[in-house]
């Protein structure tokens, strides 16, 4: 059965820590249906971000660690460009019932601070990390988001929903061609 006080109690603590940058809503008056918000650390290609996490509590949390998944979009080996799944320690095998909703949120602070691109849980993004870094970060957080829109406006143009053709520049690294071959069953 759910601690409700419990989640109560995190969910003060992290109301009354403004230094930390941290913050979680109650989605409908539910408990267990949470979204987080994390910022950007400093000096990273995320910073002045803030970062939305949805959050689901299940039956046995504290002892079950809550389901987390970003639904801001991250260009990040450890999360799912397409689905916001993070791949984190904490949120599967180890997570302790002495953990709470504010450490989670700040290990998810940290993992964009410290990429692990061995153990990633989007391939496609940990590679081109791994083999071509200079590039990763400048065509995933440098690049003029006007050239994003219109490589996605042109894609849309061709007859593609929007949303499709978000997901394949996505999973392309931006590359509007990849993403096309991708759409057109080539990829």
């Amino acid at each position: 059965m759910v601690d409700f006080g419990r989640i109560q109690k995190e969910l003060r603590e992290i109301g009354n820590d403004k230094a930390s940058g941290v913050t979680v809503e109650v989605v409908n008056d539910n408990l267990q249906r949470l979204i987080g918000s994390v910022p950007g650390p400093k000096d990273t290609p995320y910073d002045g971000g803030l970062f939305k996490v949805d959050i689901q509590l299940d039956e046995q949390y504290p002892f079950a660690p809550p389901k987390m998944r970003f639904t801001t979009r991250v260009w990040h080996p450890n999360v799912s460009s397409a689905s916001g799944a993070i791949c984190l320690d904490i949120l599967k095998d180890q997570w302790s019932p002495a953990l709470t909703l504010k450490t989670a949120l700040l290990s998810l602070q940290a993992l964009l601070s410290s990429p692990q691109p061995d153990d990633p849980q989007d391939a496609v993004v940990a590679k081109q990390y791994l083999s071509d870094f200079e590039t990763y970060w400048t065509e995933a957080f440098a690049r003029d988001s006007g050239d994003h829109e219109a490589r996605l406006k042109r894609i849309c143009e061709m007859g593609f929903a929007r949303d499709e053709a978000d997901k394949a520049l996505a999973a392309a690294g931006g590359d509007e061609n990849a993403a096309l071959e991708a759409l057109l069953g080539g990829g």
